[in-house]
């Protein structure tokens, strides 16, 4: 989650938000920073206009337990949930490439604890 923090402050600032400023907000904030997440996030933002989404957001009231019915701008809220779902799917698909590069016999290992 500080991952979309520190893009969101770079946005607020008026900051390019690319690895290396990305990088460097997680990094003043204490964070392990992990460089395919870092990667990962920078490419799903690299089309979306983060104002647009977090007006988007914004718009949308948040959900009652019980079976509420879907907000008005359900289909927003659903782009916008379609598009969190694919980032974090980049993002393991990066972990699960770097974790290819691993030397053979760990990944069994991790399979069963």
């Amino acid at each position: 989650m500080e991952y979309v923090y520190a893009a969101l402050i770079l946005n607020e600032t008026d900051e390019e938000i690319n690895e290396d400023n990305l990088t460097s907000v997680l990094e003043a904030a204490g964070a392990d920073v992990e460089d395919s997440r870092v990667k990962a996030l920078v490419a799903a933002l690299e089309d979306v206009d983060i104002e647009e989404a977090v007006d988007q957001a914004a718009a949308v009231p948040a959900g009652g337990a019980g079976g509420a019915a879907a907000p008005a701008g359900g289909d927003e809220a659903e782009a916008e949930a379609e598009t969190d779902e694919a980032e974090e799917e980049e993002a393991e698909a990066e972990e699960e490439d770097d974790d290819d590069d691993d030397a053979g016999g760990e990944g069994l290992g991790e399979l069963f604890g």
